[in-house]
């Protein structure tokens, strides 16, 4: 579906404040999966944070993503996500040591155009939801980077400028 567009890349490098800045010009916007799950696992006590059960963090983030595209499929329009499946299936495949489980983004539910934010260590913070440091997060980059480019994704690595002109930027690639 052409008017999916992941905005996916290095953890801390401004893509909730871009969709952010998305929603705000109307357009409809997907949060992060693994955020959510995040503040859903520390408010009921459960398990599945990526601190502590990274597998089980990854199969809910697989889950979610799944009920994301179902939400995201009655909305007219373009929609934007903050991550995504794939992302969920990168990790999952990482983790398992097995490529194969990126076998079902062989047929993508989104656009073949996905948009990087680069690590940019000038706004990377950590927070409650994201505990994780610089190091990790480029290499999560690095893995999505190489991934995407496998499964057939054109990568666009978004420039580092400000907010309103990621989101200029973004629209004018895809023509809307």
């Amino acid at each position: 579906m052409n008017r999916f567009t992941v905005i996916s890349g290095c953890s801390g490098g401004g893509k909730s404040t871009l969709l952010a800045e998305l929603s705000r010009r109307g357009f409809f916007v997907i949060e992060e999966p693994g955020r959510r799950i995040v503040v859903e696992e520390q408010t009921t006590g459960g398990p599945a944070l990526p601190w502590l059960d990274l597998e089980a963090f990854l199969h809910k983030a697989v889950q979610k993503s799944q009920d994301d595209l179902r939400h995201a499929a009655l909305h007219d329009g373009h929609v934007f996500f903050d991550r995504g499946l794939f992302d969920a299936l990168s990790a999952l495949a990482e983790v398992r040591g097995s490529r194969s489980v990126l076998e079902p983004a062989a047929h993508p539910r989104f656009g073949k155009t996905v948009f990087l934010t680069p690590p940019w260590p000038e706004i990377y913070r950590t927070d409650a939801e994201r505990q994780h440091g610089f190091d990790a997060a480029m290499g999560e980059y690095e893995r999505l980077l190489q991934d995407y480019w496998a499964m057939g994704y054109e990568v666009i690595e978004l420039p580092k400028i400000s907010v309103a002109a990621r989101a200029d930027f973004i629209l004018s690639k895809l023509g809307i």
